[in-house]
């Protein structure tokens, strides 16, 4: 399980992995600054339990006889939320992370015995500490298994741009990293994103699925020689559908050659000629990007799983039938005439008065200085005007 974490400022370049968890920080209280930001060999308490006073409810009513008896009610709330904080510190944890908050006395009481604990952690973080670090999430503070704690070797909270983290390395089942991305600006580092994230996708269906093929359109070329050949031996129109097919197919190499600034033209040619061989010596000629020409992708290590390749031409295939298969427009033509009556209105002012050009008469100026009795309006004239 990989996190991918995105802060603005500096350059690609500082972007680094963590062999283990690391989360920004969470909101805190006055007493964090109190607590250690460096632990050696910590264990981990994971809690979805709210370490705070709770107010009571809208509808809440507590009736009482005494009035005495309202300051037991209050010492009752605190009690237990002492006992909550006292029966995590008896695990013997000096890290506790919570889901739910975890408010100013309980940041304050950790702070006082030297523990670290943040609250209000999102789930996918939890989740990638108890992986890393064997930590098992609890509901309750009441009878903490000794093996509920995970351990990892160090943790420390430190400064990365302008966000300050929480790490977590040297964990023992370590299931789980992180990688921290920088950019000078949000769009770079989503587009460094979504690279990153299509090479991780790539990955794991290449774990996935055992068969690969050549990358860098050869497969693509490959199979449209394949289907230009079956075209010859078919009569009728369906050799143009064929052909036309086999031509679709030659798009992905075409739009190899333009995202990386090669002429298309010289680069489809040379690999026509490469898979139009009798042999199969030309099956896993693509686009060398590199070089700006055509090389053996497969052994040049460029390579794709199969089973993208079955997914996106069978998907490709179904939505060029689905264009095909619509054989007619249905129009509703009250709906046109709404909309044509809305768009007349649009062109008259808030009172509902006639557009301009009606108002000068349908002449322009010269039809508003007639309607205003010639009055108020006066001709502009140039150098040689009389």
């Amino acid at each position: 399980m990989i996190g991918i974490k995105k802060v603005t400022g500096g350059s690609v370049t500082d972007s680094f992995l963590v062999k283990g968890v690391a989360f920004k920080k969470t909101f805190s209280y006055a007493g964090f600054e109190q607590q250690p930001k460096k632990l050696v060999n910590p264990k981990i308490l994971v809690l979805n339990v709210e370490l705070e006073l709770k107010n009571e409810k809208d509808n809440a009513e507590v009736r009482i006889d005494d009035p005495a008896m309202y300051q037991s009610i209050v010492d009752a709330e605190w009690q237990i939320i002492y006992e909550k904080l006292e029966q995590c510190v008896a695990t013997g944890a000096s890290v506790i992370l919570s889901k739910l908050p975890i408010g100013d006395l309980a940041t304050q009481y950790f702070a006082d015995r030297n523990l670290f604990c943040a609250g209000r952690v999102t789930g996918d973080d939890l989740d990638r500490v108890c992986m890393a670090t064997g930590a098992k999430i609890q509901t309750t503070t009441n009878n903490l298994p000794e093996n509920c704690l995970g351990s990892c070797e160090l943790f420390e909270e430190k400064q990365v741009g302008g966000e300050r983290f929480n790490f977590f390395t040297g964990c023992t089942e370590t299931k789980t990293a992180t990688i921290l991305l920088r950019g000078g600006s949000e769009q770079f580092v989503e587009e460094a994103h979504r690279s990153l994230h299509d090479a991780l996708m790539i990955v794991k269906r290449s774990m996935q699925s055992t068969k690969v093929v050549a990358g860098g359109g050869a497969v693509e070329m490959e199979l449209s020689r394949y289907v230009r050949d079956h075209a010859r031996k078919s009569p009728g129109k369906q050799q143009l559908i064929m052909l036309a097919f086999a031509k679709a197919l030659e798009i992905i190499p075409r739009q190899l050659c333009e995202n990386a600034g090669i002429d298309a033209t010289d680069i489809l040619n040379q690999l026509r000629q490469k898979h139009y061989v009798n042999d199969d010596s030309g099956k896993w000629i693509g686009v060398d990007i590199n070089n700006g020409g055509v090389c053996n992708t497969f052994e040049a290590h460029v390579w794709e799983p199969s089973a993208n390749k079955l997914n996106s031409i069978a998907s490709a295939s179904e939505a060029a039938c689905l264009v095909l298969s619509i054989d007619e427009t249905v129009r509703n033509p009250q709906s046109e005439q709404a909309q044509m009556q809305n768009r007349g209105q649009m062109g008259r002012g808030r009172g509902g008065g006639a557009p301009m050009s009606a108002a000068m008469g349908g002449q322009g100026m010269q039809g508003m200085a007639q309607a205003m009795g010639g009055r108020g309006i006066r001709t502009l004239k140039g150098r040689g005007g009389k």
